[in-house]
This record gives structure tokens, sequence and C-alpha cells, in this order.
């Protein structure tokens, strides 16, 4: 039982091999279309039971496998909410430089590095480069 659930755990982790299979499987019911209308076993309730049970089947198990990528999605999305890649740069250049923390006004204050201050953008002023 358990190399059963072991091969069932990796083919559900590998999505190239999900869309192979169910690709093949596509086909394989596009193509039993005709077969089934020229042997008349869309007559038989026995098939149609069968096809209809496959598509139940089938459809739950694309609903599950949706759900799972979105909470996958959701997951990864909350992940990177909770960083916060700005600080984290900011304290690594901190603790490998010389660079020391100022307020946090103090990249728009005139005492600036070099004494620089950002000033606003004039649109009568034209952008000498």
């Amino acid at each position: 039982m358990t190399v059963v659930r072991n091969l069932w755990a990796s083919i559900q982790g590998d999505p190239v091999f999900m869309r192979r299979v169910n690709g093949w499987l596509t086909i394989l019911w596009i193509v039993m279309i005709p077969i089934s209308i020229v042997t008349h076993w869309v007559t038989s309730v026995v098939y149609v039971s069968a096809l209809s049970l496959w598509a139940l089947v089938s459809g739950h198990w694309s609903a599950w496998q949706a759900a799972r990528v979105e909470v996958a999605q959701q997951e990864e999305a909350k992940r990177h909410e909770q960083e916060d890649i700005p600080r984290d740069v900011v304290a690594e250049l901190v603790r490998t430089t010389t660079i020391e923390p100022e307020g946090p006004d103090a990249a728009f204050s005139s005492s600036g590095p070099g004494g620089f201050a950002p000033r606003p953008v004039d649109s009568a002023t034209p952008d000498r480069g």
C-alpha cells in the first residue's frame, strides 16, 4: 500500500506528467466518440452509465486539482506579503558597509548625502539631462 501511495503522490506532484495524462485521455475520448456511434455502444445503458461516471469523476478531480493550485498560489502570495525586501536590503547594506541608518526623512532633507536634496519637478523647466 505504501508503494501505491508514494506513486500516487509523485504523479500528483508532477504537473508535466498530469498534463500529458490528461491530454492523452482527452484524445482517447475524442477517438471513442465515432467508435461508440459505429458500434452502437451509445444505446447501451451500461456504456452511458460508465461514461457518466467517468465524466463525474474527472470533473471533480479537475476541480480538486484547480483548488490545490489556488491554495498554493494564495500561500505564496501571503509569503510575499510578509517579506519586506527593501528593509532586508537596507539591513544588509548597513551590516556589510559603512552606511549608517538615519531617520525616515533623511533622504529628503538638505543635509542628505553630499548636501543634495531632491527638488520638486517643475513642468515649465526643461530637463537638462
